[in-house]
């Protein structure tokens, strides 16, 4: 089930558990098991989520751990391990730092992850913002952006529908090299994420879709026609998925402080605001809900998806 820009206002969400930081994690999530992950990924499923998200961090330094946490579960191994207790919800990278890994390693990986998936991945890609990451590593944190670059166009190739994919650039170059078993879709998609000009310049000319990070409302509608302007100039003409990340939630009136960010109240009212999001040309929106447990979690997504989901499309395009 494909993410369409000309499709309904789609939602999805970034898993909890499987990243900690500050920003954004809840406490319960620290003493959370992988049932627990489990059953939000199943809730998910069954209440009719696009698709579930995972970050990608290897090592965290010191100096970023208070903030950051050092909790970032690997992406490809919690996608995998979710594709077995699920059907239907799409798995995707968001975001996948493919510049820290030749552009092989990560087809393999990812390609793998689609074929046992039945074909549910979207591959989510940043540039990383770590250097102690890249440092260990020994990858180009000084020059992640062009890397970045090569290293889409390199994927397009190795995740393509080639045993023997074949690809010649500045930094990677393969060929009489093969891969199996192949990517399920003939064709997965490549989402850029991330909200500066130059993540923006990469979404537009190399993205199947795009993943702004953290922008606020008021900031996106401009962003969103840059990026459609610099679509249009570097000559691509497929369609391009918008994504929004939104405002914390809670559906219902909460009993307990969930901040004043939060969207709380009744259904249509949410809804009514996250419309807002597609009236700005926004196709897929990332949903965050408070909560005090997996109970609270699971019910809220399901609240969701009942109650405000329904209300979502009460919008011409």
């Amino acid at each position: 089930m494909p993410i369409l820009p000309a499709g309904p206002l789609s939602y999805g969400m970034q898993l909890p558990i499987q990243s900690q930081s500050a920003i954004y994690a809840e406490p319960w999530e620290a003493a959370a098991t992988p049932a627990d992950l489990a059953e939000i990924a199943r809730t998910a499923d069954r209440a009719g989520f696009t698709y579930l998200a995972s970050c990608d961090h290897v090592a965290i330094p010191r100096r970023l751990a208070e903030g950051m946490s050092t909790v970032w579960y690997d992406p490809v191994a919690t996608l995998g391990f979710l594709a077995g207790v699920t059907e239907r919800v799409l798995l995707m990278s968001h975001v996948a730092v493919v510049g820290l890994r030749h552009p092989l390693a990560t087809a393999k990986q990812y390609a793998t992850l689609d074929h046992l998936s039945g074909g549910r991945l979207i591959l989510g890609v940043g540039a990383g913002h770590v250097r102690e990451e890249f440092e260990v590593l020994g990858a180009d944190f000084d020059g992640r952006g062009p890397v970045l670059d090569e290293t889409i166009d390199a994927l397009r190739a190795a995740l393509g529908p080639e045993e023997y994919p074949e690809f010649a650039g500045e930094r990677f170059s393969f060929s009489g090299l093969g891969q199996l078993p192949r990517p399920a879709q003939q064709r997965v998609p490549v989402w850029v994420g991330g909200s500066s000009p130059a993540a923006v310049r990469r979404a537009a000319a190399r993205g199947d879709g795009w993943l702004p990070q953290g922008d606020p409302r008021e900031k996106l509608p401009a962003q969103i026609a840059r990026l459609h302007t610099l679509r249009e100039e570097a000559g691509v003409e497929d369609p391009i998925v918008v994504g929004a990340i939104t405002e914390p939630l809670y559906v219902g009136e909460p009993g307990w402080s969930v901040g004043r960010r939060t969207l709380s109240g009744k259904p249509e009212a949410i809804a009514e605001s996250l419309r807002e999001y597609a009236a700005m040309g926004v196709h897929q929106i990332q949903v965050r809900f408070r909560s005090r447990g997996r109970t609270e979690l699971t019910d809220q997504m399901a609240a969701f998806a009942a109650e405000v989901a329904p209300h979502l499309d009460h919008l011409d395009r």
